[in-house]
C-alpha cells in the first residue's frame, strides 16, 4: 500500500510543494519538483529526517553569560529532544573561540556541539 506526502522543498530559494509517494519506507516517486534537490531532499526527510540543532550553553567568568552553539553537521531528527536536554545543564568556561569544541558526540550521534561566537573572559581585553 502506497502512502502519499505533501512537503514544502528547502533544498534551493524555489520553496516547491511536492508531491511524494511512499511505499513502506522507500519513496517510489516525488513530483512537484523544478530541480534535482527536490528529489534529494523529499527522499532524506520521508526515510532519514534530520535538523542542524542551535542552543546557547551559560558561560563562566565570561564578557557574556551565554555563548551560541550548534551540532557541527545534521543529527537525526528523533536525538534532538535528547540533545536539548543535555544542553540545558551545560556550564563552559571563558575564553571560548569560534568552532571550540563544547560537547563531544552529542547524545551517541557521533557529532560535536561547537561554540558559533567568540567569548573573553571578564574583564579582559
Amino acid at each position: 500500500m502506497s502512502e502519499k506526502r505533501e512537503l514544502i522543498c528547502i533544498g534551493c530559494p524555489m520553496g516547491c510543494a511536492l508531491e511524494v509517494t511512499l511505499e513502506g519506507k522507500k519513496v517510489v516517486d516525488v513530483k512537484g519538483n523544478t530541480c534535482i534537490k527536490g528529489v534529494a531532499y523529499a527522499e532524506k526527510e520521508c526515510t532519514n529526517p534530520t535538523r542542524i540543532v542551535t542552543s546557547t550553553v551559560e558561560v563562566e567568568e565570561g564578557e557574556l553569560a551565554v555563548v551560541s552553539v550548534k551540532t557541527e553537521r545534521d543529527i537525526p531528527k528523533e536525538k534532538i529532544s535528547e540533545c536539548m536536554e543535555y544542553l540545558k545543564g551545560v556550564r563552559v568556561k571563558a575564553p571560548i573561540s569560534i568552532g571550540d569544541i563544547i560537547i563531544k558526540d552529542i547524545a551517541s550521534t557521533g557529532i560535536n556541539i561547537v561554540a558559533t561566537k567568540g567569548v573573553r573572559c571578564k574583564g579582559k581585553n
